[in-house]
């Protein structure tokens, strides 16, 4: 019932902050729509802690990015215009489409001191979506789904599951959740999507016999239908319908090579706007960028 095991891979995003990556994975670089899936943290920061851990202004197309945070405060701001805090169980919902830049800065943490904890995720958009204008949505509260139960705590963040529809526009079939499981506790997988997996963000849970530990994906098969807490667990479940070959270059997500070198150009020129309101250093394109296949031949 478990297809493939992902043990997530420490990768730095600049300055001193790493994130433990865990899409793409060279032999399954997506689930569903989900093109890159990154936890973050857990981080305790002290007051005064550097700018060098802020995610600097940097550029996307081709894709939507998906912040959800368990702890801690994260401030985002963008090219639109959009300047919103993140918090825990709140969605930061940002679609870049046709191009769109932004940041994401420690605030919160330099003034005071802060625990960061959470998850970003990147979902590719269809081709028909790929150029769409870009756009910034903040979801909270009744906007995501909550419900409790024989010892089950969960936050729907998109999608339909559960019986629970959430209000995050999509542009593909998809569905995300986050699940807090007590010790001995069991929890749906939801069915219905031809692609699904599970992440343990904490603890540990059993699908059908085999223990997962923090920092695993299990890609399941269409058999998986539950999970069982062996030790207390945080757990996201997601999936959805594949979106078809894409390729990456970077920050960039595009069914089309030149699409990529286009857009790559067009931030070393200067070309894409940067974030309104921030003005501080923007992140460089990598020498190393190249562009590489999202799927496998």
């Amino acid at each position: 019932m478990i297809e493939m095991i992902i043990e997530q891979r420490r990768r730095s995003l600049g300055g001193g902050l790493d994130v433990g990556r865990v899409l793409p994975f060279a032999k399954r670089r997506m689930v569903g729509p989900f093109i890159f899936f990154d936890h973050i943290g857990p981080l305790d920061l002290a007051a005064g802690v550097s700018r060098d851990l802020d995610v600097r202004a940097h550029p996307h197309i081709g894709l939507s990015t998906v912040t959800y945070l368990y702890s801690g405060e994260m401030m985002h701001r963008d090219s639109l215009g959009c300047d919103q805090v993140v918090r825990p169980q709140e969605v930061n919902w940002m679609t870049a489409g046709s191009g769109v830049t932004h940041s994401e800065r420690l605030e919160k943490a330099r003034a005071v001191g802060d625990r960061i904890h959470g998850i970003q995720a990147w979902v590719a958009l269809p081709t028909e979506y790929e150029e769409t204008s870009p756009d910034f949505a903040h979801y909270s509260g009744a906007d995501l789904p909550a419900w409790e139960a024989d010892g089950v705590r969960g936050h729907l963040i998109a999608g339909a599951a559960y019986g629970l529809t959430a209000s995050a526009r999509t542009h593909s079939p998809l569905f995300y959740a986050h699940l807090d499981l007590e010790a001995g506790a069991a929890a749906e997988i939801p069915a219905g999507h031809s692609e699904r997996a599970v992440y343990v963000a904490t603890g540990e849970i059993e699908v059908a016999g085999q223990r997962l530990s923090s920092g695993q994906m299990a890609v399941l098969s269409p058999l998986a239908s539950s999970m069982r807490a062996t030790s207390a667990a945080t757990v996201m479940v997601l999936g959805g319908e594949p979106v078809g070959e894409r390729f990456l270059y970077w920050n960039f997500v595009s069914s089309s090579q030149e699409r990529l070198r286009q857009a790559a150009e067009d931030w070393k020129t200067g070309r894409m706007k940067l974030p309104v309101g921030d003005d501080q250093e923007f992140t460089p394109l990598p020498e190393e960028a190249r562009i590489t296949p999202s799927t496998l031949a």
